[in-house]
């Protein structure tokens, strides 16, 4: 890749505890999670054969944690200034999850399988719904388009099986 990758300890292993009738059967899983800290990307490869690169400012302004979710859609809190941000360390939380300690101290949400999955999945249409919310905002993000940035090193943002 060119730059220096940390492998992280994390194996995920599957687990349904918390899956819902209408989502019981088995959903994909890491296999491997490396964080690109220079590019500012977590990249995730699961056992379907699906790779995601989810640059960090995305995992950011789509944190679960309740201070950016809310409690309901309409108590959500829009994330400005984000740019910039990067993971410092992740810590897998049982078999299911894994907590990312973003360096603006951020480190309140756990991103399960299934959500980074989708993350990665909807990548386009999530990113583009938040750069929509910003300029709504009258908010005019600094720098690259981090999605933008990938595809201009050649790497896609998203790898889906066949």
């Amino acid at each position: 890749m060119g730059h220096p990758a940390s492998r992280s300890p994390i194996a995920a292993t599957p687990s349904t505890p918390n899956a819902t009738p209408a989502m019981s059967e088995q959903h994909p899983t890491p296999t491997e999670i490396q964080l690109h800290q220079k590019s500012r990307v977590l990249e995730i490869a699961y056992d379907d054969g699906a790779r995601f690169r989810l640059p960090c400012e995305y995992l950011r302004v789509y944190s679960p944690s309740a201070e950016v979710r809310g409690h309901s859609p309409d108590t959500a809190k829009l994330q400005v200034g984000k740019e910039g941000v990067n993971i410092t360390h992740l810590a897998q939380i049982g078999t299911y999850a894994v907590k990312i300690f973003f360096d603006d101290r951020h480190n309140s949400g756990l991103y399960d399988w299934r959500y980074l999955y989708k993350l990665g999945r909807a990548w386009q249409s999530y990113w583009f719904d938040y750069l929509a919310r910003l300029k709504a905002a009258g908010y005019q993000r600094q720098g690259p388009d981090p999605f933008e940035a990938l595809q201009a090193r050649g790497e896609a943002p998203a790898e889906l099986p066949h």
